[in-house]
């Protein structure tokens, strides 16, 4: 005991002595910046601390337009902005200091992609409740490492099993639910915010209970891919480019993702049982496994992508006979979904997609929503699709 305190005692002197040689640190406004800041009236306001800076700009998934928001600096170095009030929904923004794009130094709520981070925030309200944390059953979502035979390396997926999974034996019908580009298998689990959406509807008796499979769509790009500009009309080059990649995601899905899910989940066999939907890319990559799987998927949901027009005629020619069985395919297929906002770039090839459809005679369902190529609109498509599916 006696050597003990003496051991005590001379830890916290030395102790004393290192802090007591330690400057103070000396407080900054940056202690107290909150950011963001959702306001009673459903405005918000964006702060970042940054004294040295001589622009600081900040751009949301919720802006249709090219320009930016720009914040002001105060006396104490914060810059900030407030915006117009938003519709309850989760929304995602990046600021952009002295051309430099960054996240939120003070929000945590992150949606990250292949190469870049954005931030995320919540506006309640009633129009949110679809996607929010209910006090309901809450499935899980679980990361699935695989070996894809197809790109020759470990790949990664997001699978949500519903409440009560692992509890009983039960077996249930499968989701295959592809994301856009630029993003990863995470995003429809952040921003997506589909375990919570399939909670929810779980719940309210909305919709059936299923496994839901999100896998990760983004492969390695070409190093000469041409640059592609949304909006513009893509070069040949760019075109072919995109379709070899849909050809390969389609491959990985069919020879590495749908074998991994069978054995590692109990999941019903057969068409009937099984529905696919994307978005944008995402979309792209399951219009290409419907068309040269069509025996494969009983429900397809294609959001914000579908047929440039430029490409028609070889979109025709590639899918000769998928047209031409519009007979078979009503019977197989029980629900084909296109949904775009009507501020999308992609609206016009996703009409192209439609008029190509009922011009073959192969039925389908039309929803034109508001909005543009977003994440707000795509989260509302799942929350509406979902219910329709396995009936």
């Amino acid at each position: 005991m006696k050597h003990g305190g003496i051991l005590t005692l001379f830890v916290t002197a030395s102790l004393s002595c290192v802090l007591a040689q330690m400057p103070a640190r000396q407080p900054t406004p940056n202690d107290t910046v909150v950011s963001p800041e959702v306001l009673p009236d459903k405005r918000v306001t964006f702060r970042i601390y940054a004294p040295k800076a001589s622009e600081v700009t900040l751009r949301g998934d919720w802006m249709n337009g090219p320009e930016a928001l720009k914040l002001e600096k105060d006396d104490k170095g914060v810059w900030a902005a407030t915006t117009a009030p938003f519709t309850p929904d989760y929304y995602s923004y990046t600021f952009t200091v002295d051309g430099v794009r960054t996240i939120d130094p003070k929000n945590a709520m992150i949606k990250q992609g292949v190469n870049s981070l954005d931030n995320m925030f919540l506006v309640p309200g009633a129009e949110a409740a679809f996607e929010e944390n209910r006090m309901t059953p809450h499935g899980q979502i679980r990361l699935v490492w695989y070996q894809s035979s197809t790109l020759d390396m470990q790949r990664r997926m997001h699978v949500y099993v519903p409440p009560g999974y692992d509890a009983g034996k039960d077996r249930y019908p499968v989701f295959y639910l592809l994301h856009g580009g630029g993003d990863e298998d995470s995003g429809w689990s952040t921003i997506g915010r589909a375990g919570f959406i399939l909670d929810n509807l779980i719940a309210d008796g909305k919709a059936k209970p299923m496994v839901v499979v999100m896998p990760n769509g983004s492969l390695p790009r070409p190093a000469n891919l041409p640059a592609f500009t949304p909006g513009s009309t893509p070069s040949a080059e760019f075109v072919a480019a995109m379709e070899a990649a849909q050809e390969r995601f389609t491959r990985e899905l069919m020879n590495d993702v749908e074998p991994t899910v069978r054995k590692n989940f109990r999941v019903l066999e057969g068409r009937e049982h099984r529905a696919i939907a994307g978005l944008s890319m995402g979309g792209g990559q399951t219009l290409r496994a419907v068309t040269s799987h069509p025996d494969q998927f009983g429900y397809v949901g294609v959001w914000s992508a579908g047929v440039g027009v430029q490409q028609t005629a070889g979109f025709e020619k590639r899918n000769a006979a998928f047209l031409s069985s519009a007979d078979k395919l009503n019977k197989q297929i029980k629900l084909f979904w296109i949904g775009a906002g009507d501020k999308d770039f992609a609206l016009p090839g996703t009409k192209n997609l439609v008029e190509l459809l009922n011009r073959n005679g192969i039925k389908n369902q039309v929803t034109i929503s508001g909005g543009g190529h977003t994440w707000i609109n795509w989260r509302r498509y799942l929350n509406d699709f979902a219910p329709l599916l396995f009936r």
